[in-house]
């Protein structure tokens, strides 16, 4: 029995030892080869990035190109509390220069008030900086430093030929983080802007490129790097993707009346209206072709003076209200409607003064009504 035992036991010893030196040489086998080839862990390699995609590079070169143009705004205003004692507040903005002397477009609610107004280029050079002209209707202002250099400058696009839907650039300070930029298209042009005594800010263009508090008076540039508006104000206290900005051709208007020395007097469309064309103008029993049709009209505005009929009675128009049988604004100075803020367009090309001619759709007839252009009712302001 002692013999089995022991037999058994050199018996399996055995078979340990054979296993153990199999899998240590399939081991060696196995890894040895492995190591002298250099298969051991390695870094990863670098991955190499599939470059830039064109619109991509396109939103780099109109970046580069208007950043050294546009500036920090700071302005003081000076108030009084509630012991009479003199306390100063700040306010930021936005602007960008629009030739090498230093003059510079931003909105009048930037400057507004203030007791002084601080420039910062992209440099971070400082300098103080003077309103030449303001157009408050408009939330305009014109101002200048003296550069102690040549400054680089934008170029100033065309506003009347922008597209739903095209891409449009925003460059700014949102809370006072300078040099920001975001983009986004166009999504609606010819918004009329509500702003604090029931007055409006018309003709806007919409967009959803990102708009913060300290965006207002920087540049809104098309793909090409030129201006096609200013900045102005966002719908709500914060971003929700619905911005608007100035069209840049009423700030032209500005530009070349200081340029010739005459005071910034820009008449306002003094009737408020709703463009109808096609099916929805046939139902109202008007031409197809269409027109802005006016909805009410301002007490001693210019075209309460010439005598255009505001709607006299509502109408619904399958889920739409709207006044009736007022004037349809055919056509301006000749040129027929064919959007919105043709009207306002208009207008900002005009002075105090002028004559502009409408051709209207009034109980069945056309007629050539001139409308001269007087100062805006203070309640349109």
């Amino acid at each position: 029995m002692r013999s089995r035992t022991l037999a058994l036991a050199l018996l399996l010893t055995a078979a340990f030892v054979y296993l153990t030196a199999r899998a240590d040489w399939s081991l060696r086998k196995v890894g040895q080869p492995l190591f002298r080839a250099g298969l051991h862990w390695r870094e990863p390699e670098t991955v190499h990035g599939a470059g830039l995609q064109p619109d991509e590079q396109n939103n780099i070169d109109v970046y580069r190109m208007a950043r050294q143009s546009t500036v920090y705004i700071t302005s003081t205003t000076v108030n009084l509390d509630f012991f009479y004692r003199q306390v100063a507040s700040q306010s930021l903005g936005s602007g960008f220069v629009v030739n090498e002397d230093g003059f510079i477009l931003t909105n009048y609610h930037v400057i507004s008030g203030s007791s002084r107004i601080q420039v910062t280029l992209s440099d971070q050079t400082r300098y103080t900086a003077r309103a030449l002209d303001t157009d408050r209707s408009d939330d305009l202002a014109l101002i200048k430093i003296d550069p102690k250099k040549r400054l680089p400058f934008v170029r100033l696009g065309d506003s009347d030929r922008l597209q739903v839907g095209q891409k449009v650039l925003a460059i700014g300070n949102p809370f006072g983080l300078e040099g920001t930029l975001t983009a986004g298209v166009v999504s609606s042009i010819g918004r009329a802007l509500p702003r604090e005594n029931n007055a409006n800010l018309q003709g806007m263009i919409q967009t959803d490129a990102a708009i913060n508090g300290g965006n207002s008076g920087g540049p809104l540039l098309d793909s090409s790097g030129s201006v096609v508006g200013i900045n102005t104000a966002i719908l709500g206290e914060n971003n929700i993707g619905i911005g608007f900005a100035l069209p840049i051709n009423r700030a032209k208007a500005l530009l070349s009346d200081y340029q010739a020395g005459k005071i910034t007097e820009r008449p306002k469309p003094g009737v408020r209206t709703y463009y109808v064309a096609g099916d929805l103008a046939e139902a109202l029993q008007l031409p197809r072709s269409g027109g802005l049709l006016v909805q009410s009209v301002l007490p001693d505005s210019s075209e309460a003076v010439a005598g255009v009929l505001g709607a006299r009675e509502l109408v619904v128009v399958g889920n739409l209200e709207l006044g009736s049988g007022g004037d349809l604004i055919l056509a301006i100075d000749g040129q027929p409607i064919g959007r919105e803020d043709d009207l306002v367009r208009a207008y900002s090309r005009k002075h105090v003064g002028d004559v502009i001619t409408l051709t209207i759709y009034r109980d069945r007839r056309t007629i050539q009504l001139p409308v001269h252009l007087l100062r805006p009712p203070a309640d349109s302001e």
